[in-house]
């Protein structure tokens, strides 16, 4: 098993950044994917990016394309999504989950941070 913990949510005006950084640990040899997902009040989760834990490899949804980043320096256990030009569709819930080699695919999950954007 992995433990996720998310950090960095907060509240900003439109047009500005945050940076969400989800720190790994545990079996983090047997991880195969992090990634970001969000979930707006009365909403469903939404797949936001997702980063390849050895290699690099990244995916955005398109309503990012361009303003998020996600990524994950070498020898870190912390993966980051650098969010630029906010805006008041992206408040949400951002929760980060991982993929292992085990078969189960998004089993594992973070707590959540809220990310606010006012207009």
């Amino acid at each position: 098993q992995v433990q996720l913990v998310e950090s960095g949510g907060g509240l900003v005006q439109a047009g500005g950044s945050l940076r969400l950084a989800c720190e790994v640990s545990g079996r983090i040899f047997n991880t195969y994917t992090v990634g970001w997902f969000r979930q707006a009040p009365e909403g469903e989760r939404e797949f936001v990016a997702q980063i390849v834990w050895s290699g690099g490899a990244t995916t955005y949804a398109d309503s990012v394309k361009g303003r998020f980043t996600i990524s994950r320096e070498k020898g870190e256990n912390t993966v980051y999504l650098q969010m630029n030009t906010l805006k008041p569709e992206d408040t949400s819930v951002y929760t980060c989950g991982a993929v292992l080699a085990d078969g189960r695919g998004w089993a594992y999950w973070g707590q959540g941070t809220q990310v606010t954007v006012s207009s």
